[in-house]
Protein backbone atom coordinates (compact mmCIF):
# COMPACT_ATOMS: atom_id res chain seq x y z
CA UNK A 1 0.00 0.00 0.00
CA UNK A 2 2.91 2.55 0.91
CA UNK A 3 5.02 1.43 -1.37
CA UNK A 4 2.64 1.37 -3.87
CA UNK A 5 2.24 5.45 -3.53
CA UNK A 6 5.88 5.94 -4.47
CA UNK A 7 4.85 7.67 -7.32
CA UNK A 8 3.84 10.31 -5.63
CA UNK A 9 6.69 11.02 -4.41
CA UNK A 10 8.75 13.84 -6.71
CA UNK A 11 12.15 12.68 -7.95
CA UNK A 12 13.46 16.19 -6.78
CA UNK A 13 12.57 15.40 -3.23
CA UNK A 14 14.24 11.90 -3.70
CA UNK A 15 17.22 13.81 -4.77
CA UNK A 16 17.43 15.77 -2.10
CA UNK A 17 16.95 12.98 0.05
CA UNK A 18 19.36 10.59 -1.05
CA UNK A 19 22.43 13.29 -0.57
CA UNK A 20 24.30 14.69 2.70
CA UNK A 21 21.49 17.13 3.11
CA UNK A 22 18.72 14.43 3.47
CA UNK A 23 17.91 14.60 7.18
CA UNK A 24 18.12 18.43 6.72
CA UNK A 25 15.39 18.35 3.98
CA UNK A 26 13.33 15.73 5.48
CA UNK A 27 13.52 18.42 8.44
CA UNK A 28 11.99 20.88 6.35
CA UNK A 29 9.37 18.51 4.63
CA UNK A 30 8.07 17.92 8.22
CA UNK A 31 8.40 21.49 9.06
CA UNK A 32 6.15 22.18 5.84
CA UNK A 33 3.88 19.14 7.14
CA UNK A 34 3.10 20.04 10.37
CA UNK A 35 1.90 23.53 9.07
CA UNK A 36 -0.44 22.49 7.02
CA UNK A 37 1.54 23.76 3.72
CA UNK A 38 2.81 20.07 2.29
CA UNK A 39 1.20 20.54 -0.94
CA UNK A 40 3.89 18.60 -3.42
CA UNK A 41 3.76 15.10 -1.47
CA UNK A 42 1.00 12.91 0.63
CA UNK A 43 1.65 13.45 4.49
CA UNK A 44 1.24 9.84 5.02
CA UNK A 45 4.63 9.24 2.16
CA UNK A 46 7.18 11.06 3.96
CA UNK A 47 8.41 8.49 6.48
CA UNK A 48 7.90 5.92 4.25
CA UNK A 49 9.63 7.40 1.70
CA UNK A 50 12.32 8.53 3.41
CA UNK A 51 13.24 5.56 4.88
CA UNK A 52 12.58 3.93 1.19
CA UNK A 53 15.64 6.39 0.09
CA UNK A 54 17.97 6.48 3.15
CA UNK A 55 17.26 2.74 4.77
CA UNK A 56 15.40 1.15 7.08
CA UNK A 57 18.21 0.31 9.09
CA UNK A 58 17.50 0.78 13.22
CA UNK A 59 20.11 3.97 13.65
CA UNK A 60 18.05 5.32 10.82
CA UNK A 61 14.41 4.62 11.47
CA UNK A 62 14.73 6.44 15.00
CA UNK A 63 16.82 9.74 13.20
CA UNK A 64 13.83 9.95 10.61
CA UNK A 65 11.24 9.15 12.97
CA UNK A 66 12.54 11.70 15.40
CA UNK A 67 13.12 14.57 13.23
CA UNK A 68 9.30 13.82 11.65
CA UNK A 69 8.29 14.69 15.14
CA UNK A 70 10.51 17.55 16.12
CA UNK A 71 9.95 18.94 12.29
CA UNK A 72 5.88 18.51 12.35
CA UNK A 73 5.43 19.93 15.64
CA UNK A 74 7.74 22.68 15.17
CA UNK A 75 5.31 23.38 12.30
CA UNK A 76 2.50 22.89 13.71
CA UNK A 77 3.25 25.02 16.51
CA UNK A 78 4.13 27.93 13.84
CA UNK A 79 0.45 27.38 12.79
CA UNK A 80 -0.58 27.53 16.19
CA UNK A 81 1.41 31.05 17.21
CA UNK A 82 -0.02 32.14 13.40
CA UNK A 83 -3.72 31.52 14.81
CA UNK A 84 -3.14 32.97 18.04
CA UNK A 85 -2.29 36.44 16.23
CA UNK A 86 -4.00 36.20 13.55
CA UNK A 87 -7.24 34.60 14.00
CA UNK A 88 -9.67 32.87 12.31
CA UNK A 89 -10.23 35.68 9.35
CA UNK A 90 -7.20 35.68 9.02
CA UNK A 91 -6.53 32.22 8.30
CA UNK A 92 -9.20 31.86 5.82
CA UNK A 93 -8.00 34.74 3.63
CA UNK A 94 -4.55 32.85 2.98
CA UNK A 95 -4.29 30.85 -0.25
CA UNK A 96 -2.35 28.90 1.11
CA UNK A 97 -4.52 27.03 3.47
CA UNK A 98 -7.14 25.15 1.90
CA UNK A 99 -9.53 24.16 4.19
CA UNK A 100 -13.29 25.88 4.40
CA UNK A 101 -15.37 27.61 7.38
CA UNK A 102 -17.49 24.83 7.41
CA UNK A 103 -15.13 22.64 8.36
CA UNK A 104 -13.32 24.57 10.79
CA UNK A 105 -17.13 24.88 12.31
CA UNK A 106 -16.51 20.86 12.48
CA UNK A 107 -13.12 21.01 13.75
CA UNK A 108 -13.89 24.10 16.52
CA UNK A 109 -16.75 21.88 17.75
CA UNK A 110 -14.66 18.28 17.66
CA UNK A 111 -12.49 20.49 20.05
CA UNK A 112 -14.89 22.09 22.20
CA UNK A 113 -16.33 18.39 22.94
CA UNK A 114 -13.08 16.72 23.61
CA UNK A 115 -10.93 18.92 24.90
CA UNK A 116 -6.74 19.11 24.63
CA UNK A 117 -6.98 15.19 23.65
CA UNK A 118 -8.29 15.98 20.78
CA UNK A 119 -4.88 17.28 19.55
CA UNK A 120 -2.87 14.36 19.94
CA UNK A 121 -5.20 12.13 18.84
CA UNK A 122 -6.11 14.10 15.64
CA UNK A 123 -2.27 13.76 15.25
CA UNK A 124 -2.64 10.45 15.16
CA UNK A 125 -4.71 10.09 12.45
CA UNK A 126 -5.16 10.12 8.98
CA UNK A 127 -7.10 12.77 7.02
CA UNK A 128 -7.45 14.94 9.97
CA UNK A 129 -3.95 14.99 11.05
CA UNK A 130 -2.67 18.20 12.29
CA UNK A 131 -6.05 20.01 11.90
CA UNK A 132 -7.07 20.24 15.58
CA UNK A 133 -4.43 22.94 15.43
CA UNK A 134 -6.69 25.34 14.04
CA UNK A 135 -9.25 25.36 17.33
CA UNK A 136 -6.41 25.03 19.77
CA UNK A 137 -4.53 27.66 18.49
CA UNK A 138 -7.28 30.18 18.78
CA UNK A 139 -8.48 28.45 22.15
CA UNK A 140 -6.77 29.50 25.64
CA UNK A 141 -4.34 26.58 25.54
CA UNK A 142 -1.20 27.16 26.63
CA UNK A 143 1.90 26.90 24.34
CA UNK A 144 3.77 24.36 26.20
CA UNK A 145 0.79 22.19 26.60
CA UNK A 146 -0.07 22.10 22.72
CA UNK A 147 3.91 21.28 22.10
CA UNK A 148 3.45 18.20 24.29
CA UNK A 149 0.27 17.11 23.27
CA UNK A 150 1.33 18.21 19.22
CA UNK A 151 4.28 15.90 19.92
CA UNK A 152 2.88 12.79 21.51
CA UNK A 153 0.02 12.66 18.64
CA UNK A 154 2.94 12.81 15.81
CA UNK A 155 5.18 10.46 17.43
CA UNK A 156 2.37 8.27 17.55
CA UNK A 157 1.54 9.11 14.05
CA UNK A 158 5.03 8.52 12.66
CA UNK A 159 6.39 5.97 14.32
CA UNK A 160 2.95 3.80 12.41
CA UNK A 161 4.15 5.06 9.28
CA UNK A 162 7.70 3.69 10.26
CA UNK A 163 6.32 0.61 11.28
CA UNK A 164 4.03 0.16 8.76
CA UNK A 165 6.97 0.71 6.34
CA UNK A 166 8.75 -1.88 8.00
CA UNK A 167 5.83 -4.21 7.83
CA UNK A 168 5.31 -4.62 4.00
CA UNK A 169 9.19 -4.37 3.15
CA UNK A 170 9.07 -7.69 5.02
CA UNK A 171 6.16 -8.65 3.63
CA UNK A 172 7.50 -8.21 -0.12
CA UNK A 173 10.76 -9.93 0.79
CA UNK A 174 8.68 -13.23 1.38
Amino acid sequence: MLLAQTEHFPGWVENWLSSELGLLVLFGICILEGAMMLRFMPSELVVPGALLVMGAEPGTIVAVVVIAVVGTTIGQYILFRLLRRGGREYLLKKRWFRVSEDRLDTLDGWFERWGAIAVPVSNSMLMIRGLLTIPAGLSEMDGRTFVALSAVGSLSFQTILAGLYLLFDQMLLF
